[in-house]
Parts: structure tokens; C-alpha cells; sequence
């Protein structure tokens, strides 16, 4: 979700099923339901209070950002240090959140928020799998875990660019899930240190299958979207272009 420009303080704010209506607009999803609307749901939560003291989004886009930055040498330092590791990641996920539920309660999204804020997400997520890999998860199914998480959010991105308003589907590679995924793993990991390895690993490759399935979720529905967007302009007799049909 896409922090805003910042708006004014007090004043009353949606209540939550307004806050998930708008979250569902904004990404172009159907109502949000299991792990995605219980996060949306706590994320309405500690949103309300900041959203009527007037807290700038783009101030907790940043905190979300510089949290799993400071997972990095914990992860390094391994031993109990790991610890911090799934506090800090879980709590970035929060953070980032927020400045999406912020903006949203206070009606003041933006372009540009969107854009920061899908930005910070996607940086926050190289750097929480750089966390299992510094805790000794394998190398190669971090960079493929992370480049096919990447690459459902450029799918669903592109498909909003060529048109498509609601993909209507949540899939189960929501950032909530990627986020509970990492701190679970590394929870463990820090808890048993003489395993961390193993839980680093197995954090990795439950990242990776999220990712695949979450794929596997998304570019059906996408290309029915897509499909049915050329037979409407085909029937209107208006060409999508090339850069718009097969991509540059």
C-alpha cells in the first residue's frame, strides 16, 4: 500500500472494514481474507492513533527501510545475537505498513507514495533473505526466493500499468506472509544457535515455494485480465501497441 502526503492531525478515521475496502482498491484485489486480513487488520490497529496524530508516512516508509538494515549484523554476529533478527524484520513489516494504513485513513495517497513505498518493500525484502543468508541459509535459493517474489510484484505492476484495475486475486505471497516467513525461521534459528544453518535454510526454501505458488497464483488470473482487456479493444477497434501487448 502506497504512503501519501501527510495530512492533517485529529479528526475521525474509517473503521476497519473501510480501511480493507480501500486496501483492496488501491491494489486491485479482491477482499482480503486469512493471514493478509489479519496483518491489514493490525496494521488498521496501531494505524488509527497515527493517523490522527498527523505522523507523516514517508517518516515510517524510512523506519520500515533502516530496521532490516540493523538485522544485518546481528544476523553476522549469529549466536543469541540472531535474535534481533526476526524482532527487527517483524517490526519493519509493521512500520512499513503503517505508512500505507496512514495514508490511507487519512485519504491522502499518492502517486509517488506508491511508488516509494513499493520501492522500500522491495528493498526490505532483499534485505530480510540477506538476514537467513548471513545466518547460513544457502546462497542460491535466497537470490531465487527473492527474484520470484520480485517478479510477482513487477507482474501484478505491469499488469496495472496496461490496464488492469482488480487482478482479483490475494495470493499467498503477500508481503505479510514473506515478512512472517522470515521472523518465524529466524526466530528459530536465533533460539538454537547450533542449528541456525538449518533453520536459516529451511526459512529459505519456505520463501522460495511462497514464491512459486504465489506465481502460480497470479499470472493465470493476470493474463484472463489481460486477455480480456485486447477483446475489449478489439471489439472497440483500439490497438494496445506494442509496448503495451508484448512488453519492452
Amino acid at each position: 500500500m502506497g504512503a501519501g502526503h501527510e495530512g492533517g492531525a485529529g479528526g475521525a478515521v474509517p473503521d476497519r472494514e473501510e480501511h480493507l475496502r480501500r486496501w483492496a482498491a488501491l491494489h486491485g484485489a479482491p477482499a482480503p481474507t486469512g493471514v493478509v486480513r489479519w496483518w491489514l487488520s493490525l496494521v488498521h490497529l496501531l494505524s488509527a492513533p497515527l493517523a490522527r496524530a498527523g505522523v507523516a508516512p514517508t517518516a515510517l516508509t524510512a523506519a520500515g527501510l533502516l530496521l532490516p538494515v540493523a538485522a544485518l549484523p546481528a544476523a553476522a554476529a549469529g549466536g543469541r545475537w540472531a535474535l534481533l533478527v526476526p524482532l527487527l524484520v517483524a517490526v519493519s513489516g509493521v512500520v512499513d505498513s503503517l505508512d500505507g494504513g496512514v495514508a490511507v485513513l487519512r485519504g491522502r495517497t499518492s502517486a509517488w507514495g506508491a511508488v516509494a513505498d513499493a520501492l522500500a518493500d522491495r528493498v526490505a525484502d532483499a534485505l530480510a533473505l540477506a538476514a537467513l543468508w548471513l545466518l547460513g541459509a544457502p546462497g542460491p535459493v535466497v537470490v531465487a526466493a527473492g527474484a520470484l517474489a520480485a517478479l510477482a510484484e513487477y507482474a501484478r505492476a505491469r499488469g496495472g500499468a496496461a490496464g488492469v484495475r482488480d487482478v482479483g486475486v490475494v495470493t499467498v505471497g503477500e508481503r505479510p506472509t514473506r515478512v512472517l516467513v522470515v521472523a518465524a525461521t529466524a526466530l528459530v534459528a536465533g533460539l538454537r544457535p547450533q542449528d541456525a544453518a538449518t533453520w536459516a535454510a529451511v526459512g529459505a526454501w519456505a520463501a522460495l515455494v511462497v514464491a512459486v505458488v504465489a506465481l502460480g497464483q497470479l499470472l493465470p488470473v493476470l493474463r484472463r485480465q489481460l486477455r480480456a482487456l485486447d477483446a475489449a479493444d478489439d471489439v472497440h477497434g483500439v490497438g494496445r501497441g506494442e509496448d503495451e501487448g508484448r512488453g519492452a
